[in-house]
């Protein structure tokens, strides 16, 4: 595993974080889980990432992870870089989501409660949720990391004016951004195009999720949609609609391309975001030891040729591809 600088900070995080977005809850298997984080700990991926409500139920990848690293791993907590965020909808009542200092001082305080720890190594407001000022999100930010709950701030999914704004105003109560949170693949480069660069030149790091777009730059959705994928699930993140057979194509002939390149098109997308020197991890997940494994032994050095480059971008910018 190799460690990336984190902006203009002092911190390096590895290529590949480990995300408990889906998988970690109490309706998973607790076994596997357990499994996962520590294969992933004891091969490099140090850094976890987590928000309030991931689960199903909502805490409950906080509250597993949180037994894990009591169980299994206490003794490693210094070796560890941990991250969790606030934003979205937790609990019920008007107080129980968005970017108000209320509802972010109260999930970090609940978040630390559900995996005991003391302190989270950077905590994140999750999102802009459209009406609350950014000055107070921030304020509540500058807050958490000045009592020691949080030891850094960061921010997710902010559109680039408001990026801006939040970066300006905790550089001014010295306590900087650590690092911006994007969704980010092949078949979605907006924040790629829009948010990148402003936290590159705010000496902010780039942290990327959904770098397979929900499974489908992966051969998962090449012979149609399986019974036991996202897509099949009405209430999952990737819906069938969005598997198009344009999309399906796409992904065909960048598998192509990887084939080429003698790697699996997971492992190129993922490789395709880190050759960016602006991002300093892509956020994992998985589901098994098996598919982390994979993820980690296909990280690669090689670089893109530009010919790669220039067939990856004519296929991903085709027409209903891009997210």
């Amino acid at each position: 595993m190799e460690y990336r600088k984190c902006g203009d900070s002092g911190i390096r995080l590895p290529e590949l974080s480990l995300g408990l977005w889906h998988n970690f809850g109490d309706v998973d298997d607790y076994a596997e889980a357990r499994a996962m984080i520590i294969y992933a700990f004891e091969n490099g991926i140090c850094h976890f990432d987590l928000a309030n409500n991931y689960g199903p139920s909502p805490g409950s990848a906080e509250t597993n992870f949180g037994r894990v690293l009591r169980e299994d791993l206490s003794t490693h907590r210094d070796e560890m870089f941990i991250s969790s965020k606030a934003g979205h909808d937790m609990w019920p009542g008007v107080y129980g989501t968005g970017s108000s200092r209320k509802n972010l001082i109260a999930s970090c305080d609940a978040s630390l409660r559900r995996t005991g720890l003391e302190y989270f190594d950077v905590f994140y407001s999750h999102r802009y949720d459209g009406f609350t000022p950014v000055e107070e999100t921030m304020e509540a930010l500058i807050t958490i990391v000045r009592s020691g709950k949080a030891l850094y701030a960061g921010i997710s999914k902010y559109p680039p004016e408001l990026q801006a704004k939040a970066y300006a105003i905790l550089s001014e109560a010295h306590v900087p951004c650590l690092l911006s949170q994007y969704r980010a693949s092949i078949f979605d480069t907006q924040a790629i195009e829009n948010n990148f660069q402003p936290a590159a030149a705010a000496g902010s790091g780039v942290i990327c999720f959904s770098p397979l777009a929900q499974g489908l730059l992966t051969r998962k959705y090449f012979n149609g949609i399986p019974a036991d994928s996202r897509a099949a699930k009405s209430t999952g993140f990737l819906q069938e609609s969005q598997v198009t057979p344009e999309r399906v194509e796409a992904a065909k002939e960048l598998n192509a391309i990887a084939e080429r390149r003698g790697e699996t098109l997971a492992a190129m997308a993922i490789n395709w975001l880190l050759a960016d020197q602006r991002v300093t991890s892509v956020i994992i997940g998985a589901s098994s030891v098996r598919q982390l494994k994979a993820n980690i032994d296909g990280l690669r050095a090689e670089s893109f040729t530009p010919d790669d480059l220039v067939d990856i971008y004519r296929i991903a910018h085709r027409p209903g591809i891009q997210f």
